[in-house]
């Protein structure tokens, strides 16, 4: 098995600083070979692909259709929720082939970016091989079996992982991969603390001349549906803080899963906090997404604690996401949930049980309603 593991954050894997091993050195050659038996590829990632997962795609499948001139076909399982995913598709022109509408050919190869198989991440009938894994999440998936793995949890993005690639293989981008690859990475490291590597660094140098800056911008920019504003409102209607360092928000209907995220993104922003959670009802699932701003909070590991059984989570040191299935609609079940997660992000995290202080008091609320 061809295989790279997590490392520390040190460097960048080439040559260059000597730390890596001749396989390594050859990964992408490693897997082109390994798809000269092939009549073409299937690209598929996560569930709800994010642009790391999107330019992760639209990269590799780049890569091979220049090195060997063999069709790909980039899919999506799930749905295309935040604005700005939906703007990278339509503004990119990226070919995407719902998972489900797939006719999985023997003759073609399977390879997953930006996930692992056996996460719980993906729809991806398992009777398909899987012929490689390419990701960054330290979240460990069932890799046996599988010929090609390239996980490096020390790297912040796949993007990162897939534009090494064709550095390796001296094949330049067009603008559209280019830019798709630039924003996978950006949005994947654009936190703080940074869990960025040199090697992100150094690639988003080199990818920035090659950038449609105004396809960027109609990306970074995209317009926001007003069901957003809605839900947002409400999150923050319905949002505690404990201790003085954990911001736990509860939201209601969720118009797309990955605005969990978005506000879990914006709370930890609050003077403070060194925990931020969102959990709100997407379909039949809750969605969880936790943030720290802890640079080695191993919030996937805590969040994973924190969920154990209910459901499923993973993610990395600062950012993780998670998903508890509902077994009831109802609003004393959803009650009954949200106190079991309190009280266990509060054991996990190290706080005595308290209660929690609004982040916007019930008097300002009710004025606001009057006004």
């Amino acid at each position: 098995m061809e295989r790279s593991t997590s490392g520390s954050r040190n460097g960048n894997g080439s040559a260059r600083n000597g730390a890596s091993t001749r396989a390594e050195q050859n990964r992408s050659t490693t897997l082109l070979n390994s798809l000269g038996r092939f009549r073409g590829a299937y690209l598929v990632s996560h569930i709800n692909p994010d642009p790391d997962s999107l330019g992760s795609m639209a990269g590799l499948a780049w890569l091979i259709r220049q090195r060997l001139n063999l069709p790909t076909q980039l899919t999506r399982d799930g749905i295309l929720g935040r604005a700005e995913n939906r703007a990278m598709v339509e503004c990119l022109g990226l070919q995407l082939l719902p998972v489900e509408e797939v006719d999985w050919r023997p003759d073609w190869a399977l390879i997953m970016v930006d996930s692992q198989p056996g996460t719980g991440r993906h729809n991806v009938p398992e009777t398909v091989p899987i012929l490689g894994v390419i990701d960054h999440h330290e979240t460990p998936g069932q890799l046996r079996g599988v010929p090609i793995v390239d996980v490096r949890s020390d790297v912040g993005a796949t993007c990162t992982i897939v534009a090494s690639y064709l550095q390796e293989q001296g094949v330049t981008p067009s603008q559209e991969v280019a830019t798709a690859l630039f924003y996978g990475i950006e949005s994947e490291i654009n936190g703080y603390p940074r869990e960025a590597s040199p090697l992100d660094d150094e690639t988003l140098v080199r990818l920035y001349p090659l950038v449609n800056k105004d396809l960027l911008a109609c990306i970074r920019h995209a317009r926001l549906p007003r069901e957003y504003f809605e839900a947002l409102l409400q999150a923050l209607q319905d949002t505690f803080i404990y201790d003085d360092r954990l911001i736990i928000s509860w939201a209601d209907e969720l118009p797309q899963p990955e605005l969990a995220a978005e506000i879990a993104d914006l709370l930890i922003r609050l003077e403070g906090m060194q925990w931020s959670v969102c959990a709100g009802v997407y379909e039949d699932r809750l969605i969880v997404s936790l943030r720290t701003a802890q640079a080695r909070g191993q919030a996937g590991l805590v969040l994973q604690q924190v969920i154990g059984d209910l459901g499923t989570a993973g993610g990395h040191d600062r950012r993780a996401g998670g998903a508890i299935p509902l077994a009831s609609a109802s609003t004393t079940a959803r009650e009954k949930l949200q106190s079991q997660l309190r009280r266990r992000f509060l054991q996990v995290l190290r706080i005595d049980e308290c209660r929690g202080q609004r982040l916007v008091s019930r008097r300002e609320l009710l004025e606001n309603l009057q006004a």
